[in-house]
């Protein structure tokens, strides 16, 4: 994204520290992402919009070659590099990867430490730091290619995820739930109110004992009747009380209580299936430990 800006790979290497650190790598079974395809991109956005980054990324890579700029904006907050289509298809392609792996049973679950995040991604925009709406992309893959006829996703972020939310909206096979700090980026906040989406703003300042609330009042009756065959995390840390991307109040505790919760749902109707994709997150102690404490339900380590 540039030099200073939040959405940077330090924040990977920061959870893999962390893992490793903690011990909790050892418990994993590590795998690289392969890039998602182009009929995986179809399943959720525009053909135009994938051909405009393809055709960017392309461009970016004649002009640097030529000396010329090394980044294009496509927002105030959103910037792409010559290899940012890439990133963005293997950050897709992990969340369909673990998709697959989870529905084949070659896992339980998993956790994709991606990035670019994609909750922001519309059909047809790249905003807010993302290109493709990994999650999203991963929810009809699901559906279409394993013919799942109920799927949920989980969006803990911070900011909501209108991306997701226009990709997902009226597909009655697809419950998404989520909380998010209202007003606040995106502008206007939830835009929809068809009958699968579970939208629950709440104000800055908000602490994790009110969002474990709101999850048990709003969230779980409605997963529990929707009987998800898989749920999808959208894990965005920066809801963290020590996050200055956002004014909520959670931290590592209120995130592993969360996932416990939803592990519960998805033991009783998924088999336990559940894959999460990194979301925001980007005080980088807080985004650790948060992850850490996420992964660690996930692997019952």
């Amino acid at each position: 994204m540039g030099a200073g800006h939040p959405e940077c790979p330090a924040r990977l290497d920061a959870i893999e520290d962390r893992l490793l650190m903690t011990g909790v790598a050892d418990a994993l079974d590590r795998r690289e992402a392969t890039p998602a395809t182009m009929g995986e991109l179809l399943l959720a956005h525009g053909r135009r919009h994938v051909a405009a980054l393809r055709g960017l990324s392309a461009m970016l890579g004649e002009e640097v070659k030529a000396g010329g700029p090394d980044h294009y904006a496509l927002d105030p907050d959103t910037s792409m590099n010559c290899g940012t289509y890439r990133a963005a298809l293997l950050s897709a392609g992990a969340a369909v990867n673990a998709v697959d792996a989870v529905l084949t049973g070659e896992l339980e679950n998993a956790f994709c430490a991606t990035r670019p995040p994609g909750h922001h991604a519309t059909r047809d925009q790249a905003m807010g730091f993302c290109f493709f709406s990994n999650v999203a992309i991963a929810a009809k893959v699901a559906c279409e290619r394993h013919g799942l006829k109920r799927v949920a996703i989980i969006d803990f972020d911070v900011h909501h995820g209108n991306g997701t939310e226009d990709i997902v909206a009226g597909d009655e096979r697809i419950l998404m739930v989520s909380f998010y700090q209202h007003p606040f980026y995106p502008e206007g906040g939830a835009r929809r109110t068809d009958s699968n989406l579970v939208n629950c703003p709440v104000p800055a300042y908000t602490k994790g004992m009110d969002i474990r609330e709101l999850v048990e009042l709003m969230w779980i009756p409605r997963l529990e009747q929707h009987r998800p065959e898989l749920i999808l995390f959208s894990a965005g840390f920066d809801a963290h009380r020590d996050d200055d991307m956002g004014q909520l109040g959670l931290n590592e505790r209120d995130y592993a209580w969360i996932t416990e919760r939803i592990k519960g749902v998805a033991q009783r109707h998924a088999q336990g299936r559940i894959v999460s994709c990194l979301e925001g997150g980007y005080n980088l102690d807080a985004l650790a430990r948060s992850v850490e404490a996420h992964v660690r339900v996930l692997a019952d380590v």
